[in-house]
Formats: C-alpha cells, structure tokens, sequence
C-alpha cells in the first residue's frame, strides 16, 4: 500500500495533550488509511471508501 502523499487527519474527537488518537487518510485512490497517531510509522489499517463510509455510519449510529 503506498501511502505517499497521504493527507492525515486527527479525529476532531482528540484532546489537545496527546491521548488516544487515530488519524485519517481520506484523499488517496480508492483506500481510506487509518492510524495511531502515536506511532505514526507502526501498522495502518486500509478500508475500501464504501466499507468506511458502512463502519462511519454504524459508529454514529444512536438508537
């Protein structure tokens, strides 16, 4: 997976002094590259857009 160029997002969800982040990659062809913000250069998780979009809405989901 090549990741050049990757436009990474913290989540607006993230406080300020660091704690448990995840940052978002939305602008590369056809993944959406997911990370720890704390270990920038440690695994990243790659989902199709639809299957991002699927995961987004089951998050925001409140019955």
């Amino acid at each position: 997976m090549n990741l050049t160029g990757a436009d990474w997002r913290k989540s607006t969800r993230s406080s300020p002094n660091g704690g448990d982040c995840v940052e978002v990659a939305r602008n590369l062809p056809d993944i959406v590259a997911v990370r720890d913000s704390k270990n920038v250069t440690g695994p990243t998780l790659a989902f199709a857009p639809a299957a991002w979009r699927a995961f987004i809405g089951g998050v925001n989901y409140r019955p």
